[in-house]
């Protein structure tokens, strides 16, 4: 056990690091079909390269695919099981990355912030509750015309400031630690290509998470399910009694579904839903994206058969229209894997108490690469990186919280080794 005390630190690099890191645009794109889908996203994996590479981790690389990898040497005589951090350098489509400005808000004292680029942009504090656990701290924001980049680059930012600690530290000992940063996570794609063999990690924690002391290890389960309608084209003037317009059959069957429940705007905690992502199409043919989501695998199948039930239902007032329902795997509730695993979490809330925090057990309305690792063989919940209001132009986060998941970054690869 190591007697370093590693909540005596207080050089942390992790503040400029996310600075610097959200300037450069990664935003990934759904619509392209190579990996990394835009090529912007190698700009930062060459970076973080470069630096780890400065720090004296030799090995680190990035593939062709965009895949940054990289060890850092285990310092201890002990078997300690190999543990990798992991967190994706992309950003979400849902809103701008480029010309990221990060401001930061010093000795926040509960003010509203009015972004300077767009002031109809205001992060208020009576919306977002969070803020009222950063009095006294420093708050990152984007200026007001982009999102910030907090997920996931506060993540990275964590991992890379650790690795910094852990080469300048050899008092704390640790096993071989395995980092991983991985393009697409939020496209879903996030680890398709990603090399486990290379990796070659026993156990991962993602650092993806949200407010500081949180621990997750439940996802929901989730589905994409196609809706492809074939309606009758014919001249609009002389469609009198022929044509079956397929835009408004799609209209009527989304306009079908049920709306005090199975939809994100009615449904909280462990709910299900079915959420129409997007629609496109013709008089002739259109299509319906579809995201199914549960907590329990088992009820996806149960929601799919009440849409493919409303589908059949408004088709049959349109003879002559036909429809089909295509439906794909996306990923599964990565807590069916933890549970054979329960060190992991026992380690990951063991860290979190030891940084200072009373460590909160979450599920996740959503999904992160741990969903998809945890499958692939590599069991792997997710922590706090300390960001809120992904995806749009009031996400933020606090200077003190990323210090914090730094310090909890250290705890886990210290108590691996402690326990071994």
């Amino acid at each position: 056990m190591s007697t370093f005390d590693i909540n005596s630190i207080t050089d942390f690099s992790v503040s400029e690091r996310f600075q610097r890191y959200v300037q450069i645009d990664t935003q990934s794109d759904a619509e392209s079909p190579s990996c990394p889908s835009t090529e912007k996203q190698k700009n930062l994996g060459n970076l973080l390269v470069e630096e780890l590479l400065s720090l004296g981790i030799t090995d680190a690389a990035i593939d062709e695919n965009g895949y940054v990898y990289a060890t850092i040497p285990s310092n201890t005589d002990k078997n300690v099981p190999k543990i990798c951090f992991c967190s994706h350098m992309d950003t979400s489509p849902d809103s701008s990355g480029k010309d990221v400005k990060p401001l930061v808000h010093s000795n926040y004292q509960g003010q509203d912030l009015v972004l300077p680029d767009d002031t109809t942009i205001v992060i208020k504090f009576d919306q977002h509750p969070d803020l009222a656990n950063q009095i006294g701290n420093d708050v990152i924001t984007a200026s007001g015309t982009t999102l910030l980049g907090a997920d996931d680059k506060a993540g990275i930012a964590e991992i890379m400031d650790a690795a910094r600690l852990f080469m300048n530290h050899p008092e704390i000992k640790h096993g071989d630690i395995k980092i991983l940063f991985t393009p697409d996570e939020e496209i879903g794609r996030g680890v398709d290509k990603a090399d486990l063999k290379r990796l070659g990690a026993d156990f991962a924690y993602t650092m993806d998470g949200e407010r500081a002391g949180t621990i997750e290890d439940e996802t929901f389960s989730a589905d994409g399910a196609t809706i492809t309608i074939q309606g009758v084209s014919v001249h609009p003037g002389f469609a009198k009694g022929k044509m079956q317009n397929a835009v408004k059959i799609a209209g009527a069957i989304i306009d079908a579904l049920p709306k005090d429940r199975l939809s994100p705007e009615s449904t909280s905690k462990k709910e299900g839903f079915i959420h129409p992502a997007s629609v496109s199409g013709t008089v002739e043919k259109a299509v319906i994206h579809f995201i199914v989501r549960d907590h329990i695998t088992s009820n996806l199948k149960k929601h799919e058969d009440e849409l493919e039930a409303i589908a059949e239902s408004v088709i049959a007032q349109y003879p002559g229209t036909t429809f089909t329902i295509e439906v794909k795997e996306q990923y599964r509730n990565m807590k069916e894997v933890l549970d054979q695993y329960p060190q992991i979490m026992e380690i990951g809330m063991e860290a979190i108490k030891r940084g200072g925090m009373t460590p909160e057990r979450r599920s996740i309305r959503g999904g992160t690469d741990g969903s998809r690792l945890s499958f692939m063989g590599l069991p792997c919940p997710n922590i706090f990186a300390g960001g809120h209001a992904f995806h749009g132009k009031q996400e933020w986060v606090s200077v003190q919280d990323m210090q914090k998941a730094v310090i909890t970054i250290l705890h886990i690869a210290a108590l691996w080794e402690e326990k071994a």
